[in-house]
């Protein structure tokens, strides 16, 4: 073992910061003070949260790491006084690499730059994925218009200028900060809760009432990892979603949704909850959606199994706020993508449909339809 083996106190982290250092592979060595009774790839995602399990699994497998000299396997428990030596690769650049990734821009100005994200593209970079993020693509536009930079805060953490985010596979309205002075200003609105947000979404079933307030508490799902939960133990926290009824199909609903909180998978989770999850989320109780499922009763077709929605319905058709400078109030919307828009159409022609008049409503479905 290297004479540079970084010693780490039981329960600390590794700081990335201190790696690179010396000439030659990064080491570092912990030693469990209490019997733990926990997985060693586990362990060690708790100690090198820069690195995803699975690249951690891949040190196990490669015989870079040792439990008291010896090579174990991933599912190895740790106990008390075991000593554990990792080599270490280098942790992620915080230099994010300009991507030419089409990203449509819906407006920008020296502070802020407002997108329409796209399906199936995450906002910035995660541990273990450096590229083809949002932010990669935004880098690439702002080097090669001029347009400046994306703010500094939040650059330490791989996510300069991201005020906010929205899943992978939800698309829509998002914005982010050009400059310092943006950032805390439009995340101060956010988390005061000044913000205006509205969402679509085509969930499973036909919801009744036709508007409602779903004020429950959220936190980690406790059995399924990257899942959230309803919980109403001390981890969960106040979240709070209403819910407008836009378009009735029988078997499936069209809903306006306010978020008055925002939490991670908030709308998912609860509309999940009192059982109408969004169709295509597979995560939360939904199914893809495929033309066997759109059909009338006794109707058949050749391309029963063709697939017409493979994720969430979910899309931010606007959002609103003060412009961090101007101290005007901004509005901007997206279009419906085109899948959960063609979805709209088959149900339409197939009818069914009833379009009730619900208070506070404030998104036109035909406005959205590109």
């Amino acid at each position: 073992m290297s004479d540079s083996t970084q010693p780490i106190n039981d329960g600390g982290a590794v700081d990335p910061t201190r790696l690179g250092m010396d000439d030659g592979p990064d080491h570092v060595s912990f030693t469990l003070s209490r019997d733990l009774n926990k997985r060693l790839d586990r362990y060690l995602g708790d100690r090198i949260p820069w690195l995803s399990r699975t690249s951690l699994q891949r040190l196990i497998i490669e015989q870079v790491v040792t439990v008291n000299g010896r090579h174990p396997k991933a599912s190895t428990r740790l106990h008390k006084g075991d000593v554990v030596n990792v080599v270490l690769p280098p942790p992620p650049s915080n230099e994010l690499p300009a991507e030419e990734i089409p990203i449509r821009i819906l407006h920008e100005d020296r502070d802020i730059i407002v997108i329409d994200k796209h399906d199936d593209i995450i906002v910035h970079p995660a541990r273990g994925n450096q590229s083809g993020t949002i932010i990669n693509g935004l880098a690439w536009h702002l080097q090669h218009s001029g347009g400046g930079t994306l703010s500094e805060v939040g650059s330490e953490h791989a996510r300069p200028g991201v005020v906010h985010r929205l899943d992978r596979h939800t698309t829509g309205v998002m914005v982010c900060a050009k400059n310092e002075t943006s950032h805390w200003r439009l995340g101060k609105q956010f988390e005061q809760r000044r913000t205006r947000k509205r969402y679509v979404a085509l969930v499973h079933g036909n919801v009744e009432p036709l508007a409602d307030v779903i004020d429950l508490p959220l936190g980690k799902h406790p059995t399924i990892r990257h899942c959230n939960a309803v919980r109403w133990d001390e981890t969960g926290k106040e979240a709070v979603t209403l819910y407008r009824v836009l378009e009735q199909y029988g078997d499936f609903t069209l809903l306006e949704i306010e978020l008055r909180t925002g939490r991670t998978h908030q709308i998912r989770v609860h509309l999940s909850h009192l059982g109408w999850p969004i169709a295509g989320d597979d995560m939360y109780g939904g199914r893809h959606i495929e033309v066997r499922d759109l059909l009338p009763s006794g109707q058949s077709s050749g391309d029963r199994r063709r697939v017409v929605l493979a994720r969430q319905a979910l899309h931010a058709a606007m959002l609103g706020f003060t412009h961090p400078s101007a101290e005007t109030d901004v509005e901007y919307r997206a279009p419906l993508p085109e899948d959960i828009s063609n979805l709209i159409h088959i149900l339409r022609d197939r009818g069914p449909v009833d379009r009730p008049t619900v208070a506070g409503t404030v998104l036109a479905v035909d406005d959205l339809m590109e």
